[in-house]
């Protein structure tokens, strides 16, 4: 990436950092990065297409960053510990309030819009990862959906509960590892007896 497309994307995040979405133009942008105004349209065409690229491209790296130890996650409680981190990291980074931001300019351009689900679409996919290699064989196989977790624990880590209202899934995923330790300490009858069991209420409760 060329050292002028940079300057404007980091210029962009920080001035929705520091202004938020609505201070945010071809002139301010153009002043915290350092440049004139016209080179955010010779590289982008548009304040918009800007703003987008430089969700994704902050998103991608600040996910690349944890996605080592995503890949070292061996239990409900060690990805609870991590989502922990992640967003401690994410808070103190101000990248919540960019998000945030973000999400509230999706409401009237659908550009933004696009790029904001995309860059949550990037938490959800490496936490759906973890989530089903935590899953596969435990006596929670199968009753789950990995996706639909994956979502509420990723809207928590980088701060989305604060617009969209999710249950505390630190709670959840304590319960859930909880419940797997227990299981796994039965024999191999009673095991079998509990998971039937769950996934006749699984069963009830989707019908």
């Amino acid at each position: 990436m060329g050292d002028t497309r940079r300057r404007l994307i980091d210029g962009a995040v920080e001035t929705i950092r520091a202004h938020g979405i609505a201070a945010v133009s071809a002139r301010t942008i153009a002043a915290t990065a350092g440049v004139n105004q016209a080179l955010v349209f010779y590289h982008f065409d548009s304040v918009d297409n800007l703003l987008a690229q430089a969700c994704l491209v902050t998103t991608e790296e600040r996910v690349a960053r944890f996605r080592e130890r995503f890949a070292a996650v061996d239990s409900f409680s060690g990805l609870l510990a991590l989502g922990a981190q992640v967003h401690q990291d994410e808070t103190e980074a101000g990248n919540v309030t960019v998000l945030a931001q973000m999400l509230a300019g999706a409401q009237r351009d659908p550009k933004l819009a696009e790029a904001s689900a995309a860059a949550v679409r990037l938490w959800i996919t490496e936490i759906e990862h973890v989530l089903r290699r935590l899953l596969a064989g435990s006596p929670l196989d199968g009753l789950l959906d990995p996706t639909t977790l994956a979502r509420t624990v990723a809207a928590t880590f980088v701060g989305l509960e604060l617009f969209e209202p999710v249950a505390p899934i630190g709670s959840t995923l304590q319960e859930l590892a909880t419940l797997v330790e227990v299981i796994d300490e039965l024999g191999p009858v009673a095991r079998r007896v509990v998971r039937a069991k769950l996934r006749n209420t699984v069963k009830k409760e989707r019908s």
